[in-house]
């Protein structure tokens, strides 16, 4: 049985996806993008060419539908970081993306928000919810891994060697050492 050519990197976003994805655009045997298709509706949102390593948070959005199309014909990696200092990252950009569409729309309507919850309980409660929605998709599947941000030089060596890739692991692996799209480190505040 050969390797699936798709892969897919799942994941909750703040949590080093970015420079994941600029790590794996040193493979040359594999095209890589991250959050590609995200401007995309319909079918075409996922529509990814082959072989190809795909890195987007919002893919946690759209797992019914991964499975309904890729299924078992992919390769998925599920991507984490500590789910506090995640939550940390989101809560200091509280006020937009994906955290302010969960808590104001996805929760509920903000006039109906509850005013005891604080950002940091918004927050963790959306990582919590994409690392639930991640490990229960990835249950039946048999080509899965993990990468750890903690550990991701080694865990990027056994992914790299996983998928048989071919191309400057050297200038991937110094990729890993620089934090893309990082979050100015400044306390967070309840808005």
């Amino acid at each position: 049985m050969s390797f699936p050519s798709t892969i897919f990197v799942l994941c909750t976003g703040r949590c080093g996806s970015m420079t994941l994805a600029k790590a794996c655009t040193h493979v040359t045997n594999y095209s890589t993008a991250h959050e590609s298709r995200a401007h995309a509706v319909g079918p075409d949102r996922l529509t990814y060419p082959s072989p190809h390593i795909e890195v987007d948070n919002r893919l946690s959005w759209f797992l019914g539908r991964l499975d309904a199309t890729y299924g078992n014909a992919a390769a998925y990696v599920h991507l984490i970081r500590d789910p506090e200092e995640t939550a940390k990252s989101y809560a200091r950009r509280a006020n937009q993306g994906i955290l302010l569409a969960y808590r104001n729309a996805i929760i509920m309507r903000a006039k109906f928000l509850n005013p005891d919850a604080t950002i940091m309980d918004y927050s963790r409660d959306y990582v919590a919810t994409v690392n639930a929605n991640i490990t229960s998709f990835l249950k039946d599947k048999t080509h899965v891994r993990t990468i750890h941000l903690s550990t991701i030089r080694d865990d990027f060596d056994a992914f790299w060697e996983w998928i048989g890739a071919e191309g400057d692991r050297d200038a991937a692996r110094r990729e890993l050492l620089t934090k893309h799209n990082s979050t100015e480190r400044k306390p967070w505040k309840q808005p």
